[in-house]
């Protein structure tokens, strides 16, 4: 289980600068669906590597990038 969430947290990184990068050089939208798929699935993977280590700051900080990107996921697909 260990393996598995630090596998994901590694894939939750990738997703953010993904993400980030894809936004920068204007492959995709900032308020776009992708973008706010791949930083909502990336902050859901380090925060629970960051609970798990009980770094609570990062954690925290990634909870909430997660519930940013949900809300903007819901409000991308009720238009």
């Amino acid at each position: 289980m260990r393996k598995l969430v630090e596998l994901y947290g590694w894939g939750g990184m990738a997703a953010i600068v993904l993400a980030y990068a894809l936004a920068s050089f204007s492959v995709i939208q900032a308020a776009g669906l992708a973008f706010q798929i791949l930083n909502g699935t990336g902050a859901l993977g380090i925060a629970l590597v960051s609970f798990r280590r009980k770094a609570y700051q990062p954690g925290v900080l990634n909870a909430l990038w997660t519930l940013i990107a949900i809300i903007a996921i819901a409000r991308n697909i009720l238009r």
